[in-house]
C-alpha cells in the first residue's frame, strides 16, 4: 500500500511492516497504525510514521544506545496487551524532542515505545519511576564544554 510520509513523501509499506497500537500513542489514541522507517544516512534515529496521518512522524531512537544503564520492567497488563513477547521479541523506542542543536535534543524515558516484533503489535508505556523523565539530554555533555 501507498502512504504519505512527513520527511520521505511518499512511499510503499508492506501489510507485515505496518506496527499496531491498538491503544493509540498516548495523546494520538485514534492513531492505530505506524511503520517504522530509517532516516537516510543514519543508524541511531528512526521515524515512527502514522499510516494514516502523513504529517504524525515521530524521531526515536534506541534508548540503550545513549542510556547504559536504562532498566525497567513492564507490567502484566502490557505484556499481556502484546501478547507475552520473549526478551528477545522486543524493542524499545524512546521518541526524541529534537532541538536545532542535536545536543540540546532529548528522549522521553518515562513513556518507551515497546514492540512485539513477532506480532509487530506495539504500546507506549508510561513508567511510574521518577528517576526517568519525558526529557533526558541524549547527549549529556555537549562537545567542547568544559564540565
Amino acid at each position: 500500500m501507498k502512504i504519505n510520509t512527513k520527511y520521505h513523501g511518499e512511499i510503499d509499506v508492506k501489510s507485515e511492516e505496518v506496527l499496531t497500537f491498538e491503544q493509540g500513542i498516548p495523546g494520538f489514541g485514534e492513531e492505530k497504525q505506524f511503520v517504522l522507517m530509517p532516516l537516510p544516512e543514519n543508524e541511531w534515529f528512526h521515524i515512527l510514521q502514522s499510516v494514516t496521518t502523513p504529517q504524525l512522524g515521530f524521531v526515536v531512537t534506541d534508548p540503550f544506545l545513549f542510556f547504559k544503564e536504562y532498566d525497567f520492567e513492564l507490567d502484566q497488563a502490557s505484556v499481556e496487551l502484546l501478547e507475552n513477547p520473549t526478551e528477545k521479541e522486543v524493542q524499545v523506542l524512546s521518541i526524541l524532542t529534537v532541538r536545532e542543536t542535536l545536543q540540546e535534543s532529548t528522549a522521553n524515558l518515562q513513556a518507551p515505545i515497546i514492540i512485539n516484533l513477532a506480532n509487530q503489535r506495539g504500546k507506549q508505556v508510561i513508567l511510574n519511576n521518577n528517576q526517568y523523565l519525558t526529557k533526558h539530554l541524549i547527549f549529556a555533555q555537549p562537545a567542547g564544554k568544559k564540565g
